[in-house]
């Protein structure tokens, strides 16, 4: 029995280490060359709605990674839960940086958007150009993120 849980903790990939960003951050993120969008998350471990999307927002991300989508994790745990942050991530199986909010909680929002109420999940869809074509609070199932992806990822604004 020992032999098969080492092999099954063998498998799992362990994800870096989040680091603390604040809302400056996160934009540059968003506004870092190589994306046709960007798809930011504020999640937390304590948050259940949060830990049911994340399957779908992963599986989103892989499937439209090779063309162009960037996903942005930003856990809004608090510092003295990253290493509960880094062993969600790597459960997910997480192999890319990450980050967790390290910014007053109103700032950290206004930074992002005004609108944003403070509710998590909160995703932010960025298109190539870093503009703001989707933002909403609450959890999205799997057809609703790829729908949204996908309309980001066909915006023909110019560079």
């Amino acid at each position: 029995m020992p032999i098969i849980a080492a092999a099954l903790l063998a498998a799992v990939a362990v994800a870096p280490a989040p680091r603390p960003v604040d809302s400056k951050a996160v934009m540059g993120e968003v506004h870092r060359p190589g994306a046709s969008a960007v798809l930011v998350n504020v999640w937390a471990t304590w948050c259940q709605p949060c830990r049911q999307e994340f399957p779908d927002l992963l599986k989103v991300a892989r499937e439209l990674e090779p063309k162009g989508l960037r996903l942005v994790l930003v856990s809004a745990d608090m510092s003295d839960a990253a290493t509960d942050v880094a062993d969600f991530l790597s459960e997910q199986g997480v192999d890319f940086p990450t980050f967790i909010q390290h910014e007053s909680d109103q700032a950290f929002i206004d930074g992002l958007d005004r609108r944003w109420t403070g509710s998590i999940p909160a995703t932010f869809l960025y298109d190539k150009n870093g503009k703001l074509v989707r933002y909403w609070e609450g959890k999205a199932d799997y057809a609703t993120i790829k729908k949204r992806a996908e309309q980001a990822l066909a915006s023909k604004e110019a560079p």
